[in-house]
């Protein structure tokens, strides 16, 4: 799934010419134990409501979620999936995000 993700993300980058899917695509293909684990407090300080934030890794529960954002992630745990709908917010999958969003404009990558 991983290894289709990425081949999809470089592929978009290359085609619509966008720095971001390609990057992300490198971030990803890292060793688990290297990739981002973002708290919902830490994505509540650096962006602001209505936002897009993509983290190349997990997101994680702890903190709160002071206004409404989109996040789109590789994983999620459970307790930030709620926190994030539970402030007005979007969980996206990566894939879900690449569909809706292919030019990558007003994405804040996150680690």
């Amino acid at each position: 799934m991983l290894r289709k993700l990425v081949r999809q993300l470089r592929e978009r980058g290359k085609e619509q010419k966008v720095a971001l899917w390609v990057d992300l695509a490198e971030r990803l293909m890292q060793p688990r134990r290297a990739r981002a684990e973002v708290n919902l407090s830490h994505l509540s300080r650096y962006s602001s409501g209505g936002s897009t934030v993509v983290v190349p890794g997990k997101v994680l529960g702890a903190g709160k979620l002071e206004h409404p954002i989109s996040v789109a992630a590789f994983k999620f745990s459970g307790t930030a999936r709620r926190k994030i709908v539970g402030a007005g917010g979007k969980a996206l999958t990566i894939q879900q995000l690449l569909e809706q969003n292919p030019s990558g404009r007003e994405i804040v990558l996150m680690e």
